[in-house]
């Protein structure tokens, strides 16, 4: 059974350049790890599962290949728990502006 088929919304993932391959210039942390890519767009194949290598069609219209990761992807994730503190910043300083104004 496959998991994706022609058409689906997909995410993929590539390496483009292996750490040998990387450019002299960037720092050496940088040289230890591969470039790597992930995307988004349509299926072109006609079904696929997870980690099958694919080609997809991005929105814009390129066609690039990489393994399947994910069908329908999605953002998860969030700007981090609410800080209260930072509930009141706008008002206090609407506030301040305001008695601003009225001194001059």
């Amino acid at each position: 059974m496959s998991d994706a088929k022609k058409g689906d919304w997909v995410r993929i993932y590539n390496v483009v350049l292996k750490a040998s391959e990387r450019a002299p210039q960037v720092p050496e942390d940088t040289k230890k790890v591969p470039l790597e890519m992930w995307d988004k767009g349509y299926l072109i194949n006609d079904e696929a599962t997870m980690g099958d290598i694919v080609e997809v069609e991005t929105y814009i219209g390129r066609r690039i290949k990489g393994k399947l990761l994910e069908v329908n992807p999605y953002y998860d994730h969030s700007y981090g728990k609410c800080v209260p503190e930072l509930l009141y910043i706008g008002r206090q300083l609407r506030t301040l502006l305001e008695v601003g104004d009225e001194n001059e």
